[in-house]
């Protein structure tokens, strides 16, 4: 090769590579909406995560119904491939699957804070415009499944952080747990509430096994960054636009610190290095008289309670919005058919089947009874799973479930976002260890940590 052809390749390359990695302001955008073609044959394959309600698979009884539905059809049959890992790992293998071609997903289910990265890296398809707007699904989960003012996936199952409570605590504590005295809540409220009970007599919630304090996810992964988020938006500190732009800075990052360090003062010391799963656990052995969860707790603890030691409500300051979105991949050669069950796992009748089994649905109509009920036979196969070895002791009642619902739907109402960035992994992983860092320092210096999170946040959301 010539020297003037090698000169011309060096600076070609990086351009190259940038491209490849769709690394230029999150790359090119998928293929046009009306490029869905039929093509290939079956089975339609759907990319997820594991099922975390214990419901005995909801998301594989709605898969099969579907395959019930279409049993003269082979092109039309589906398959779930449950991915393994927490979220971080799935992330991970969807990327790697997608960028590479070594596996022929039609479907994935993402995270809500992938889909700008997603999208962005042209690896899902957009949903066609006509079929973009739908008025029943609740507003704020409806805005997860857009970026740069296009519409790549459809709302699958919510998630949105609640406040779960003994009421057998804190009746002994003297507290009114009326519904206006539970609307007036704040984080000092718990915080007075707390010392009312740690101060008191070795009798009642300290005979059973109280420690102290309220529990959380505080460990360096995702339940971390939820936990910042909702301390920094109740404070009104904002750390991205719309657009996933840096708008934060060293002043407003020390407000929202310091309004997590008031909250972390009451928090049982295990919560520093708690996942969902061992917080859950603190909550169900009596340890705390509260807990920072998500909708699928009002099932799981079932398991470990009497439904009149816990109860459920909105909570205090700010509640992150979470859940999953079902989105087209970009190669499927099934795009029309992968559409078709796309719609059919996101339709009334299957939004009502997610939130009978513990996830919150996405559509309004499955939370005010307008909805068309569950599908007979998934509704069945729930009930079974839901009853085997069932003690009625432990079983809330109808009117409990009612209320428990209106509650989660004012909750996802009223829920914040996350960062919305194609660069969503590289800024969870910087918040993460910079603020457990400083939760768990001997000294911790807020303003030295502000100022370096101000730093490394303004590079991660530009793409450095």
């Amino acid at each position: 090769m010539s020297r003037t052809g090698r000169r011309v390749l060096a600076a070609l390359l990086p351009l190259l590579v940038c491209v490849a990695a769709a690394c230029s302001s999150g790359g090119p955008p998928g293929p046009p909406p009306d490029d869905d073609a039929v093509g290939a044959g079956g089975p339609i394959v759907v990319a997820s995560g594991l099922d975390v309600t214990g419901s005995g698979g909801v998301r594989q009884h709605l898969i099969e119904e579907w395959n019930r539905q279409h049993a003269g059809s082979a092109d039309l049959q589906a398959e779930l491939v449950e991915l393994p890992g927490a979220a971080d790992q799935q992330r991970s293998q969807l990327l790697g699957a997608l960028q590479s071609g070594s596996a022929h997903y039609d479907v994935v289910n993402l995270d809500i804070t992938w889909i700008p990265e997603f999208a962005a890296a042209g690896l899902i398809r957009a949903v066609p415009a006509t079929q973009a707007e739908d008025p029943d699904l609740i507003g704020q989960v409806a805005k997860t499944a857009d970026w740069k003012g296009r519409t790549y996936a459809k709302p699958f199952n919510s998630d949105v952080g609640l406040l779960f409570y003994r009421p057998d605590y804190l009746r002994q504590a003297g507290v009114d747990l009326s519904p206006p005295a539970l609307s007036t809540w704040q984080w000092s409220t718990l915080g007075a509430i707390i010392e009312e009970l740690d101060g008191a007599p070795p009798s009642g919630p300290r005979k059973s096994g109280y420690l102290g304090g309220w529990t959380t996810q505080l460990a360096a992964y995702e339940g971390l960054t939820v936990n910042v988020i909702e301390a920094f938006e109740s404070v009104g500190v904002h750390l991205t636009d719309e657009e996933g732009h840096y708008t934060a800075d060293p002043r407003q990052l020390k407000a929202g610190l310091v309004e997590l360090g008031a909250r972390a003062e009451h928090v049982l010391p295990a919560a520093r290095s708690s996942d969902e799963s061992a917080s859950l656990t603190q909550f169900g052995a009596g340890q705390t008289a509260f807990l920072r969860f998500w909708p699928y707790g009002y099932g799981s603890l079932a398991a470990l309670l009497p439904p009149t030691a816990y109860s459920v409500t909105r909570l205090p300051g700010s509640a992150v919005l979470g859940g999953q979105n079902l989105a087209v991949t970009a190669d499927s050669p099934r795009a029309a058919h992968a559409r078709a069950l796309i719609d059919f796992l996101t339709s009334p009748e299957s939004e009502r089947c997610l939130l009978d089994a513990g996830f919150a649905a996405t559509r309004v109509s499955a939370y005010d009874g307008s909805a068309r009920p569950c599908w007979p036979k998934v509704a069945e196969t729930l009930h079974r799973a839901a009853t085997a070895g069932e003690d009625p002791a432990r079983t809330p009642s109808p009117q409990d479930r009612a209320a428990y619902r209106v509650t989660l739907l004012q909750a996802l109402q009223g829920a914040v976002q996350r960062p919305r960035t194609p660069y969503y992994g590289a800024f969870t992983q910087i918040l993460q260890s910079s603020v457990h860092a400083w939760l768990t320092a001997d000294r911790p210096d807020v303003d030295a940590t502000a100022a370096q999170l101000d730093a490394a946040l303004r590079a991660a959301l530009s793409g450095h």
